[in-house]
């Protein structure tokens, strides 16, 4: 009886047992089902997306009115046009530093195995390959009724990109490729299966027709302008409307016609323009349009990238501008970057001039009226991309006498395009900096001779700059005294409201 008993509670326990284990297994398997399925973590999918979203910004354009198979869901358009634009980031950053670490979360095992393989040799001749994509023009084909197979067309994806070994460029390219596409959703990813190269459909895209306004740049009678509290600040939150009417009402009554500003790069906040620095901006242009004043935009003041991970950043930033000013009636033209000469030794004068280049093709595609510039620092840097501008702005601060000697060579090399003196001063410091040997009087007595001058060549020019100001950033000119002093006095007028001595010479030529 007994040992009927103890055999019945073994057996008991022993079918518990087999319960509970089998119980754990499923919830085990229920649960690696469920994180295969939700994919990763979605906060850090998100923090993810945000990472590439600071780097990586290239032009998507989705064309989903031919699509087969299952209609194509808004969300789900969103995730795959996510995860396609990471892919493509972790891919050029994998053969820029030659390391796969990202891309096994955005290509499939067997497209995984094949890149690994170019990095291992690409590594092994110290091959790297700095890459970027610039516009993509995706046309679904076919999304699959289970909601895990997508096919599309990527049309004639715009890149730049440079090879090196040992450290050296040995080739550099703009080119425009299609590729044939095929995504599989895997563990909550839209992974890359198949990315094919095809031919490009280049030749049907319509060529750019454009019109460009120059009839006023040889009108130009301008000034730098800044005011008088807000050097270098112009759009911060002390922006005043009421100091730039009556700013505006001055300069008018002078005789200007045109003012020039600045749109510092990081300031206006990068790649996701700041809307109250861009709604200031437009306050600005409105209050210049009241004063039948002309506006001149240096975009990407205190910029100085320049490299390729950072031009689809730079081109949104850009657009946005663009885009919410092509139209206002006060805009002028558009200056690309401020001095990007001075930046030729410390970045590379090719990797500069590849930046501008790009860039002035961008603004004529947003912007097909405005006439667009440089702001070269001298005579001879304005000889620089002089085929590709619409005009030619460079600026003057050495001796009078040399000027019109100077100004004849960049004739010759501008090709009948205008010419535009954007900046030519004297500053009227005078102090242990400069052994005191500036004042007001030397000052008056420059814009004497170089406004003579202007007028003689009949040159359109804008003047450095309308006041003195208390206080310049160390970011503009450094920390050095004898730079940051000097900057401080350029004035027409100087910081307590008064007009200088020069103002008399330029007035005459306003007249």
């Amino acid at each position: 009886m007994n040992s009927n008993w103890n055999k019945n509670i073994y057996r008991a326990l022993l079918l518990l047992s087999f319960i509970a284990v089998n119980a754990l297994v499923i919830f085990a398997i229920s649960e690696v089902y469920g994180y295969l399925n939700s994919g990763a973590d979605r906060s850090k999918l998100l923090h993810l997306s945000t990472a590439v979203e600071a780097a990586y910004q290239p032009k998507m354009l989705w064309d989903t009115q031919n699509c087969a198979g299952r209609p194509m869901e808004a969300q789900t358009l969103k995730n795959i046009s996510r995860d396609y634009k990471n892919a493509w980031y972790f891919y050029l950053r994998a053969f820029h530093h030659n390391d796969a670490a990202g891309l096994k979360d955005y290509f499939t095992d067997r497209m995984l195995s094949r890149l690994e393989d170019y990095i291992a040799l690409n590594r092994k001749n110290s091959v790297y390959i700095e890459k970027t994509t610039l516009e993509h023009q995706p046309e679904l084909k076919f999304y699959s009724a289970d909601g895990k197979i997508v096919t599309f067309t990527d049309h004639n994806v715009r890149s730049y990109e440079k090879a090196y070994q040992y450290g050296s460029v040995i080739d550099q390219r703009e080119s425009q490729r299609s590729y044939q596409v095929v995504l599989l959703l895997e563990d909550g990813f839209w992974r890359i299966r198949q990315l094919v190269e095809i031919e490009s459909d280049s030749g049907s895209q319509s060529r750019l027709s454009t019109k460009t306004d120059l009839s006023g740049i040889d009108n130009i009678r301008g000034i730098n302008y800044y005011p008088r509290e807000q050097p270098w600040s112009l759009f911060n939150e002390y922006f005043s409307k009421e100091v730039i009417e009556k700013d505006f009402k001055l300069i008018q009554e002078m005789g200007f016609n045109t003012l020039r500003i600045f749109i510092p790069y990081e300031d206006f906040g990068g790649a996701e323009v700041i809307p109250e620095k861009l709604a200031r901006l437009k306050e600005f242009m409105d209050l210049a349009r009241k004063r039948n004043l002309k506006v001149l935009i240096t975009l990407f003041d205190f910029y100085g990238n320049y490299e390729l991970n950072d031009w689809t950043l730079t081109q949104r930033h850009a657009e946005q501008l663009v885009s919410a000013l092509k139209d206002h009636p006060a805009l002028l033209g558009w200056d690309i970057k401020n001095e990007p000469d001075l930046d030729f030794d410390s970045r590379g004068k090719e990797v500069v001039l590849s930046w501008l280049t790009e860039m002035r093709k961008q603004l004529r595609i947003w912007d097909k009226t405005h006439p667009i510039t440089i702001g070269w620092s001298s005579p001879e840097a304005a000889a620089e991309l002089t085929e590709s501008l619409d005009f030619i702005s460079f600026h003057y601060y050495r001796d009078v006498q040399d000027f019109p000697t100077a100004l004849a060579a960049l004739r010759a090399k501008a090709k009948n395009k205008p010419l535009l003196l954007q900046e030519f001063g004297r500053s009227s410091y005078s102090g242990f900096w400069n052994f005191y040997s500036g004042s007001e009087k030397k000052q008056a007595s420059y814009y004497r001779e170089m406004m003579e001058v202007v007028r003689s060549q009949d040159v359109p020019f804008m003047v450095w700059t309308l006041y003195d100001f208390e206080k310049v950033p160390q970011t503009v000119v450094g920390r050095l005294p004898w730079r940051k002093q000097p900057q401080r006095y350029y004035g027409l007028i100087d910081s307590d409201g008064k007009a200088k001595p020069a103002l008399e010479y330029v007035a005459k030529v306003l007249e």
